[in-house]
């Protein structure tokens, strides 16, 4: 078992998520080599606006709009860490969790275009 857990501010930012996405997130984080913080769940089609506009994001078709994604970030010493390589162990737990839970998710990493390694989601359908 993992020594981390979701702060406060992580357990704020899943309000208004899926239940099934937050399900996984709190199991991840109980599994995690790399501890995290949620950046990003439920957004509101302004804030998909400006992230569309600054080129953060290709779409608003987003699943964050309707609550079916989460953006995880990397804590490394304590910053948010943007090196793929934290994302790729959080996406091993969040997996792990998902597997467990008999939830299907879909990790951005994996992406061909804009890989979004903080990005997770249910699939659509």
């Amino acid at each position: 078992m993992s020594r981390f857990s979701l702060s406060s501010r992580s357990w704020d930012r899943l309000r208004g998520v899926d239940p099934r996405l937050v399900g996984v997130v709190a199991y991840a984080i109980t599994i995690s080599e790399v501890d995290f913080t949620v950046l990003e769940g439920l957004r509101t089609a302004e804030r998909q606006r400006e992230l569309v506009a600054a080129g953060k994001s290709q779409t608003m078709n987003s699943r964050h709009l309707v609550g079916e994604a989460v953006d995880l970030g990397a804590w490394v010493d304590g910053k948010v860490s943007w090196d793929m390589e934290y994302y790729r162990k959080l996406s091993q737990a969040m997996e792990a969790s998902a597997l467990l839970l008999h939830v299907s998710i879909e990790w951005g990493g994996n992406w061909k275009t804009l890989r979004d390694g903080p990005h997770f989601q249910i699939p659509r359908g």
